[in-house]
């Protein structure tokens, strides 16, 4: 038999975990995370991760594995993503991978695009105009010169902003223009699992598990980690409003409607990144896991 990656994505909050950990059993395998949020140790509630009860109803991996003082990217991910496949695929002939990072499940299936080299000169002037002109300033900016990107990057993260401007300005071409269909070689095939919902319930799902977070203890975790605030994993939504909180930019309530509000565009992001991949296979989030398996069986050899 052939070696299968079951890759399940879809937005934030639509039920990505629970489908995993029953494909996971059902399969009687192990589950990849890809999720680059969970990966800190000390990001918990903010980032969603599993409980400890769904960590022990199928062993995870790469969840909490670094430290936010970490120097840690996709290609090390992808890295480490791929020898770890190798090591369980002597186990199984399935393996589950979950996450809503497109990029980071792209980089396991697909691996990496190539860019060009560009002036390290350019980067450091873009995070002067960070710190000068504030995020908006970069968001504009990538706007104006690559428009197709601009709609799927994660507006929030000046780190992504900043990688995708270098690479327009030193090359005089778009970012997207260097991300590839190519696919790199694989000892496995993958069967892609979608997960969707219409608008408004998906709305209403973020905006219940934000106030969830808040009651778990969000705001005491992003207290802990607002004197590094500067660090790139902590660009995220969920923390970044809450330390505009604790600047005295923001009140409380309003911090915490923007968080909402960051995560709906977040979501409406993650659903053209994984739309624009026509071998995703897309259930209603509500769908019985029974047809789900049916579906992934009958793409079994």
């Amino acid at each position: 038999m052939s070696k299968y990656l079951i890759s399940v994505v879809g937005a934030t909050a639509i039920g990505k975990t629970a489908l995993s950990i029953k494909l996971a059993k059902h399969f009687q395998t192990e589950i990849i995370s890809c999720d680059s949020r969970q990966f800190f140790k000390e990001m918990t509630i903010g980032t969603a991760v599993p409980s400890e009860d769904e960590l022990n109803a199928a062993k995870h991996h790469f969840i909490q594995h670094i430290s936010i003082f970490d120097n840690y990217n996709v290609g090390q991910f992808e890295k480490d993503a791929i020898t770890k496949l190798d090591e369980l695929f002597q186990q199984y002939n399935i393996v589950v991978m979950v996450g809503g990072s497109g990029l980071y499940a792209d980089a396991v299936i697909k691996g990496l695009d190539e860019f060009p080299k560009v002036n390290p000169q350019i980067r450091e002037d873009l995070n002067e105009e960070l710190a000068t002109n504030g995020i908006v300033s970069l968001q504009e900016k990538l706007k104006t010169l690559d428009p197709v990107y601009y709609e799927k990057v994660a507006l929030e993260n000046p780190h992504r902003l900043i990688r995708a401007l270098e690479i327009c300005i030193g090359s005089g071409k778009p970012y997207s223009s260097f991300l590839k269909d190519k696919t790199a070689s694989r000892n496995f095939k993958t069967i892609k699992i979608g997960l969707s919902a219409d608008r408004p319930i998906m709305y209403d799902r973020i905006n219940r598990r934000v106030d969830i977070m808040m009651n778990e203890g969000l705001l005491e975790e992003a207290k802990a980690l607002h004197p590094h605030k500067a660090l790139n994993a902590l660009q995220t939504v969920g923390y970044r409003e809450l330390f505009n909180y604790f600047d005295g930019d923001w009140t409380l309530d309003f911090a915490v409607s923007e968080i909402k509000k960051n995560s709906r565009r977040f979501a409406k992001r993650q659903g053209t990144w994984f739309r624009k991949d026509a071998q995703t296979v897309w259930f209603d989030y509500q769908e019985d896991v029974a047809n789900i398996i049916e579906e992934i069986e009958r793409r079994l050899c």
